[in-house]
């Protein structure tokens, strides 16, 4: 297992929750990013996410760097999951630890928004009556606020 990975199979919160334990943090923070079944009224049956694998594993070390120096005594780990993904399960698991709450709710929080920008991994949302592959993760459906 490494801190920063792309998985093709079901991802354990807890492992990476570990990884960044450390005894100078007062806090850990994480973040699950699941398949929801209803998005813009259309219904999901299931998700199917891609990557170039070597150049996404790259990009999360990249937002774990990133983190350090924003949040100093902050420590990263992530994973992403790929394949097809069914209704409720884990996509993302994002775990920050830190001295201070503050720096580990901000940092997680800068860690999905970084994923979304610039870790090439696609999305393919499969309805009953359709599919379409989503090119702009950052885009959110109506009625969400960024």
């Amino acid at each position: 297992m490494k801190a920063f990975e792309v998985v093709s199979q079901p991802i354990n919160p807890q492992a990476y929750a570990d990884l960044v334990l450390r005894p100078e943090a007062g806090a850990v923070t994480l973040f699950t990013g699941h398949v929801r079944e209803w998005t813009k009224g259309v219904r999901t049956l299931y998700l199917a996410y891609e990557a170039y694998v070597p150049m996404a594993e790259k990009k999360l070390e990249q937002i774990g760097q990133e983190i350090e120096e924003q949040w100093p005594g902050a420590k990263a780990a992530i994973a992403h999951r790929i394949g097809e993904l069914q209704i409720s399960d884990i996509a993302v698991v994002i775990a920050v630890s830190s001295p201070h709450r503050k720096a580990a709710y901000e940092a997680n929080e800068y860690a999905i928004e970084r994923i979304k920008e610039i870790v090439p991994i696609w999305k393919k949302e499969i309805w009953e009556d359709g599919e379409e592959w989503i090119g702009d993760q950052k885009k959110k459906p109506e009625g969400e606020k960024l």
